[in-house]
């Protein structure tokens, strides 16, 4: 190539490198940081408030990977969640990200609630902006290392549970899929923007969020109540907005013992969901309000019920949660 006509090209490739993309074109976009295998406490800023969240990572896999938000019941906090969920375990083995978000309270690491709607405590009480802090943890996580937009999930435990479905409700055009645990949705209102894939896992005896619906024993040490909507009444929500059939099946049972107590746990299955969704609820009986698959102590026995290993709460929110994407 003449030397002069080589240098216009050149010149005309690199102006190219520096012109505004055309309407609607593809820009590359920065590669976030990978963060190293195990676990980081992060400190973020939110609505004026000093928010914080656990993170666990996985071993690398060279793509990116769905990201799990786990919500603490009321009264806990985010490390002691993560010690007994079980999660980390199934996040290893299975290669997703798990986020343990830090609800608020006046204590820093103690005593911490969510603004679940309807419940609870000091986050409810000064509306604290949990969902925008939710969305903010996401977004912090994605600077940190690659995920998956189409596979980011929610679970929680009690008020976490009620934070997971109100989430889901309000934030159903990022989050695929939500999986509570023994706390029922818990807002007025319902009108997600488009179909949501739900697992809800609850004991029909549970002693504190009651199937039910109604109000619940006093916190420990206080004549503080929480009031609960039936479980029943959100999954049918759920299932007639994500278009699934009106009756359910039984897809497994199980049955099994805790000291001389009789525990049952059945799989019902909502089918023909839209847009490839799906409503499913674990209904166990002879349970307490504990997070299934995990002991406990007597004491706390006493406080939330009869402990069980019927189901893992964590193995079942993955096997639900590893079939759905956006």
């Amino acid at each position: 190539m003449p030397r002069r006509l080589m240098v216009s090209v050149i010149v005309f490739a690199s102006a190219i490198t520096w012109l505004p993309s055309a309407k609607g074109a593809t820009q590359p976009q920065p590669q976030p940081a990978t963060l190293a295998r195990g676990d980081h406490t992060i400190a973020l800023e939110h609505d004026g408030r000093r928010r914080s969240y656990l993170l666990h990572v996985p071993a690398a896999t060279g793509r990116a990977l769905p990201l799990v938000l786990a919500f603490h019941g009321g009264g806990g906090e985010a490390e002691g969640y993560k010690a007994y969920a079980g999660l980390d375990l199934v996040a290893g083995r299975e290669g997703f990200i798990v986020a343990y978000p830090n609800g608020s309270g006046l204590l820093p690491r103690r005593l911490l609630t969510w603004n679940a709607g309807e419940c609870c405590g000091f986050a409810m009480n000064q509306r604290v902006d949990d969902i925008g802090f939710a969305m903010a943890v996401i977004d912090d996580v994605a600077r940190r290392i690659a995920i998956d937009e189409r596979r980011i999930y929610a679970t929680g435990h009690s008020n976490g549970a009620m934070m997971a479905y109100r989430l889901g409700a309000e934030r159903a055009n990022r989050i695929a899929a939500i999986a509570p645990v023994a706390g029922a949705y818990n807002l007025a209102t319902f009108a997600p923007s488009q179909p949501v894939s739900v697992l809800h896992i609850h004991s029909a005896d549970d002693p504190r969020a009651l199937y039910n619906g109604g109000s619940g024993p006093p916190f420990p040490g206080t004549n503080v109540r929480a009031s609960h909507r039936p479980v029943m009444e959100g999954l049918e929500r759920w299932r007639a907005h994500d278009g699934c059939s009106a009756r359910s099946r039984e897809a497994a049972t199980r049955k099994g013992r805790q000291g001389t107590t009789t525990q049952t746990a059945t799989l019902l299955v909502w089918d023909s969901c839209t847009r490839g969704t799906s409503v499913a609820h674990w209904k166990l009986t002879g349970v307490g309000h504990g997070w299934p698959g995990t002991t406990q102590t007597p004491a706390r026995e006493e406080l939330i019920g009869p402990p069980t290993t019927i189901i893992s709460a964590a193995e079942e929110v993955w096997k639900f949660f590893a079939q759905v994407s956006r």
